[in-house]
């Protein structure tokens, strides 16, 4: 029995130096290739050949190698985001999509009928737009509450002040998730929401009941549910104001609000929602028209480098796509010229001007920033640079300019109903 064994264990030590063997001539082989692909190493070809040292590439980007293809007129069009008359698809929007290959609409009350109507509209801005390579932003500010765009077939939803008095997580999570749903289902895949202002000043015009509260707590632990709610039906969510709208005393859609309050301020208050919702995955950001004198005497945020790049940018964190508030509003208008104030803006870091309101201030805005770009007053990288960010998104939320062929309007208020308290 003895013998048995010491036989065994002989057989079994000559197979475990057979695969010690083994395994290290493998692994010679093995790093001797590695070896060849390394800077330095053999790249010898079997005629003894050495190639040239430039055959190892970086693989290429495509979202790169596509702005490296584009003109200059469809990246300034990228970059602004329009709004139009009436209920359908006139000459004017289709001249903004064919010939200044616009990035996106945003459609207000103006635009909306009915729910048929509506779906209709958005299905044709995408069918004119399928003859250019990059599909359309389809965006609307849908807060709930009394900002609500929706046709009057759908029920509405709670503002976020509604929801804050509940300091219910899952609750501003569901809302926002049925917001999305309703508005993707009439084609939209952008909403300019949720509001990250906190309400701190009484007599603010503007902000009210959009906020979630007047404590940074709350409207930061329910303003990043609530745009996580939109972001989990691919929709995206663009978190607004920057640098934060709550202690104003002026109306920015009537004339420029200015704010007294210091970089020490902002960092201990208003921004705490916006910095957790970029901590958060946040995918856009839009700026407000505020004059901050103790940060920036001379711009408002909108068209401020300190607060676009030095505190968004760099304090904040944030890498993604950067709007401004509708250079339409009486805020910019009042004070600045539209097409400075957009070349301001873009030149300052903004991505993407909105202009909602007048063909005719579009039309301005698109020529004033390629004819700043021809100049050399703004430098085509700075372009390529908010390109990337604006197709990147894109592609992240895999847009396309497909059609929808008809909505459940029933069901959108079955989910509205399940959903309200």
């Amino acid at each position: 029995m003895l013998k048995r064994v010491i036989i065994i264990l002989l057989f079994l030590n000559i197979l475990l130096a057979s695969f010690i063997f083994g395994y290290s001539i493998a692994r010679k082989s093995y790093e001797a290739g590695e070896d060849s692909n390394k800077p330095g190493g053999s790249t010898a070809s079997p005629s003894g050949d050495q190639p040239a040292e430039d055959t190892i590439q970086e693989p290429k980007n495509p979202i790169k190698e596509h702005i490296k293809g584009m003109t200059l007129e469809e990246k300034i069009g990228q970059m602004v985001v329009v709004g139009l008359d009436g209920y359908t698809v006139d000459e004017k929007a289709r001249k903004m999509i064919e010939d200044y290959k616009i990035g996106g609409f945003v459609l207000f009350g103006r635009n909306i009928k009915d729910s048929g109507q509506l779906l209709e509209l958005t299905n044709s801005l995408k069918e004119v737009n399928r003859k250019n390579k990059i599909p359309l932003f389809i965006s609307v500010d849908e807060e709930g509450g009394r900002v609500t765009r929706m046709p009057e077939e759908l029920k509405k939803l709670p503002a976020a002040g509604v929801i804050g008095k509940t300091g219910d997580e899952s609750y501003s999570f569901e809302v926002g998730r049925t917001i999305a749903g309703e508005i993707k289902a009439l084609g939209f895949n952008m909403n300019f929401a949720p509001v990250l202002d906190i309400n701190s000043n009484p007599k603010n015009p503007v902000i009210g009941d959009r906020a979630f509260g007047s404590e940074p707590e709350v409207v930061t632990r329910l303003g990043v549910q609530a745009m996580k709610g939109i972001q989990s039906e691919d929709i995206i969510p663009v978190v607004k104001h920057f640098p934060g709208h709550g202690d104003t005393s002026t109306d920015s859609h009537v004339g420029l609000p200015r704010v007294d309050n210091g970089l020490d301020r902002l960092k201990s208050f208003e921004l705490l929602p916006f910095k957790k919702a970029i901590e958060n995955g946040a995918d856009a950001v839009m700026v407000a028209h505020i004059l901050l004198p103790e940060i920036d005497p001379d711009y408002p945020s909108s068209l401020s480098e300190i607060v676009i790049n030095d505190i968004l940018r760099e304090d904040c964190g944030f890498d993604g796509v950067v709007f401004t508030d509708d250079i339409t509003m009486g805020a910019i208008t009042e004070n600045y010229d539209i097409g400075d104030a957009a070349v301001k803006s873009v030149s300052a870091g903004a991505d993407i001007v909105l202009v909602c309101h007048g063909y005719d201030r579009e039309e301005a805005v698109i020529n004033v920033l390629k004819s700043a770009v021809s100049k050399g007053d703004i430098p085509e990288e700075r372009l390529d640079e908010s390109l990337y960010r604006i197709l990147k998104l894109k592609e992240k939320y895999g847009l396309a300019d497909d059609r929808i062929d008809s909505v459940n309007i029933e069901e959108i208020n079955s989910r509205i109903d399940a959903v309200l308290r």
